[in-house]
């Protein structure tokens, strides 16, 4: 019957159609497993990765819930605070800093792209560099001020790192190396090669609304790689949206501070200050090489 026939012609389409994907992922798997490779960089103490754990906005389930679960497994965290998040809950933060954690810039009014609603007069196509800069500044005067700690690492707002718009448009990564030691990004899709990453465009991955499984085949490729992961979320909790689940984070903490799994997990900037200085120790190295041979 007709009917009979479009339902076959219907199934065979769907059988073609998985078998041309299947197809197609094993090839991509195989390009990609060729495009992988170890990181000539040497990580301290045999280690095989780097691993930070990052959050945005300082919302009070980091200080009331995440903050406490780190203290547990001794894993410092970098948390990119909004100023007026700050407000009111200052001397918990104080504690988190002087426990080791790093309180980072995240700008004091987050501004995004106008694309966004909510971003109402602080569209980012409307910003300069000027007005960036003094964004930054206020911020950070704000955190010093409250916290008694002056930021080095930055976090991009929407993981967006433009001012302006069309012919006009300008990145403010610059700006950024110059006030900071970091700048991480969000939504990116892959860790940090530590021999050649930009530290003022540092590639932050999510981790909000991911199961521990998820998030271990991140952790597993860096490893596989010798790369710095550096993951990211916003509310920290058992559920709800923009949130990191307590359960995954439980489990990435007893994982990553197994010695067995060879991982060193730590804040942003104590990760990238080991990292400048390796650099640095190899282009000298480097230099005073090349004068032996010259001479």
């Amino acid at each position: 019957s007709i009917v009979m026939r479009q339902y076959y012609n219907i199934v065979l389409a769907a059988a073609v159609t998985a078998v041309l994907a299947l197809l197609f992922f094993n090839i991509f798997s195989d390009r990609y497993k060729e495009r992988e490779y170890n990181s000539s960089f040497e990580w301290p103490e045999g280690k095989k990765m780097g691993l930070s754990l990052t959050f945005d906005d300082g919302r009070n389930s980091q200080i009331d819930k995440g903050i406490p679960l780190f203290d547990k497994y001794g894993v410092k965290g970098t948390f990119y605070v909004s100023t007026q998040n700050i407000v009111g809950r200052t001397e918990k933060w104080r504690r988190a800093a002087a426990n080791g954690h790093e309180i980072g810039n995240h700008t004091l009014s987050h501004p995004c792209t106008g694309n966004f609603t909510w971003t109402m007069g602080y569209e980012l196509e409307y910003f300069t560099l000027d007005r960036m800069r003094d964004e930054l500044e206020a911020a950070s005067e704000i955190i010093r001020d409250s916290l008694g700690v002056l930021p080095v690492s930055f976090a991009y707002p929407c993981g967006q790192t433009f001012v302006g718009s069309g012919i006009e448009t300008k990145s403010y990564v610059p700006l950024v190396a110059t006030m900071f030691q970091t700048g991480r990004g969000w939504l990116d899709e892959g860790p940090n090669d530590p021999m050649i990453c930009d530290m003022a465009h540092l590639l932050g991955m999510n981790m909000d609304g991911m199961s521990f499984r998820e998030v271990k085949r991140m952790i597993e490729f860096a490893k596989r790689t010798g790369k710095w992961l550096i993951l990211v979320g916003h509310e920290m909790d058992v559920k709800g949206d923009q949130t990191t689940y307590l359960s995954t984070l439980d489990a990435i903490c007893k994982y990553a501070t197994d010695p067995a799994n060879e991982i060193w997990i730590d804040n942003v900037q104590n990760i990238a200050s080991y990292i400048s200085e390796k650099r640095n120790d190899i282009i000298v190295a480097k230099a005073l090489h090349e004068e032996f041979i010259t001479e």
